[in-house]
């Protein structure tokens, strides 16, 4: 199956899954998946009076906040309810015997509504949790400076390690939390290690499938006070304890204040099959569409970035990051470009990896920056190769106001038809493609001219890129050089040991 079929069908699942998450039918369970028990709320019609049965459910969340959870148990809200308050349950569950939180009847997800409380949903120093067809909103009064708002905030503080976290088929929308990032950030869905005398972490989150839509500042997060090592020695924190068993996939996010997602802390996260449309909506921050923060091995691919407003950049190798890959991505109509790269004061970023990406119309947002922007040192064995950057409105295709040797290899860079430049003193450039664009000096085996791509400027979604293939009799045609490290190019063809492609094509040509 061609791979732009593959991507179609995960797409239409995709749709199916973040619409269930909206209006699910919910069957009622017999038993909580543990073997626990089951506690039923029903904010309509039930009462706090009763014994939590299907039969005689409780009435609001707070009767649910007094109850000490079991592994294996397993509280349900009434699907076309809406509870008001917040969610604070009380008890840990395990990996095999986790506590769950879900719908019971037929009808729309259980709504629960913060009404702008710090949390909708809070899970302060408990593990062993699973959360699936809900809608969680947290919207109040406009926020003053610092009052932080989410819909979904897992908190650990002093906790050690917490364990065991799944969030699925869940819809978070209309947090209107401070422009704050750390700490204390507001945002939808946020994981945070927190604390000063027991180092803290996560081990083991997923969140799959999920719709996070109008909500300040950060979309997706997990976030750390553990921060301090050698790359990053002005960290908080005494100490760093990663946040790792990362994953993030499928999901829908729109509409985000600030930053779309953030990994901190993490160790070998997974970020891949999410989509954001729109972000840095109304902060008056630099955000970008996603992002590591003093991480290693953190892997985004086949993610779809878009409508960063402003200086909105669709990724960043940011502080005290070691090896960060980008790949398989596209982004496109993103104000402040395709790519930022900085570090902290005091710390270092390494072995960064950004390959086989299409960027569509990423425009520097201005003067200083450009599709990629290099700003902060050290960087160092960072290398972008076979991509494709499609910027025919853009002046500045790369600009480097930093001393960072980057690497770029076998890009196919096309710039606007008055011209575009590119400001990089230090870069090593080779064997890239260059239309509308100065070739650098030092790219001795430079390509200049149209790439002849199939269809540029078309793509709308990862299921529609084939515009960026390469026709026949393209010069990027075997104009490239091997660069090892992976397989496969953006559209599944075979990477070739030799004779390789410039850009994210390693087709025979259409």
């Amino acid at each position: 199956m061609k791979r732009s079929h593959i991507i179609r069908t995960l797409a239409l699942g995709v749709g199916a899954l973040l619409v269930a998450a909206a209006a699910v039918p919910v069957t009622p369970a017999s038993a909580a998946g543990g073997g626990g028990r089951h506690y039923f709320v029903d904010c309509a019609q039930g009462s706090d009076a009763g014994p939590g049965t299907a039969g005689r459910p409780w009435r609001t969340l707070a009767r649910v906040n007094t109850t000490q959870l079991k592994p294996g148990d397993a509280v349900r809200l009434r699907a076309g309810t809406t509870c008001t308050g917040t969610l604070a349950p009380r008890g840990s569950g395990t990996p095999r015997r986790p506590i769950t939180l879900g719908a019971y009847g037929v009808g729309s997800a259980p709504h629960i509504d913060g009404g702008g409380a710090r949390a909708a949903v809070f899970l302060h120093n408990v593990q062993g949790w699973e959360l699936r067809d809900l809608r969680i909103s947290n919207a109040g009064p406009p926020p003053t400076a610092g009052q932080q708002r989410v819909g979904l905030y897992v908190l650990l503080e002093d906790f050690g390690i917490g364990r065991h976290y799944k969030v699925s088929r869940v819809s978070v929308h209309d947090v209107n939390g401070c422009d704050c990032r750390f700490p204390g950030p507001s945002g939808g869905i946020v994981f945070e290690a927190g604390g000063a005398s027991v180092p803290t972490g996560f081990d083991g989150i997923s969140v799959r499938d999920n719709a996070v839509s109008t909500v300040d500042r950060i979309g997706i997060g997990t976030f750390s006070s553990w921060q301090r090592r050698d790359i990053h020695p002005e960290g908080p924190g005494t100490s760093f304890v990663p946040i790792t068993g990362v994953t993030m996939e499928r999901n829908r996010l729109t509409d985000i204040g600030g930053d779309g997602v953030a990994i901190l802390n993490g160790v070998g996260a997974r970020v891949r099959h999410n989509v954001i449309d729109g972000y840095n909506t109304r902060s008056l921050d630099y955000n970008v569409g996603m992002y590591a923060w003093n991480s290693d091995r953190t892997l985004f691919e086949y993610n779809e970035v878009a409508g960063g407003r402003g200086v909105g950049m669709a990724f960043a190798l940011e502080g005290a990051n070691d090896g960060t890959v980008y790949q398989y991505n596209l982004t496109r109509d993103n104000g402040g470009g395709f790519l930022y790269a900085c570090n902290s004061d005091g710390s270092t970023s390494r072995n960064g990896v950004v390959r086989y990406n299409i960027s569509q119309n990423d425009v520097g947002g201005s003067n200083f920056f450009g599709i990629f922007t290099l700003l902060c040192d050290p960087q160092p064995n960072t290398v972008v190769h076979n991509n494709t950057f499609y910027a025919p409105t853009s002046e500045r295709i790369v600009n480097n106001a930093g001393t960072t040797a980057v690497r770029f290899v076998n890009n196919v860079f096309v710039g606007r038809p008055a011209g575009s430049v590119i400001r990089d003193p230090h870069g090593d450039y080779a064997h890239n493609l260059y239309q509308n664009v100065p070739a650098p000096p030092g790219d001795t085996a430079a390509v200049t001219g149209a790439p002849m791509l199939a269809a540029p400027g078309t793509a709308s979604s990862l299921a529609t890129t084939d515009g960026y293939l390469l026709l026949a009799g393209s010069p990027a045609l075997g104009a490239g050089t091997a660069v090892p490290g992976v397989r496969r190019d953006f559209f599944g063809n075979p990477v070739p040991a030799d004779g390789a492609n410039i850009g994210a094509y390693q087709g025979p040509g259409r």
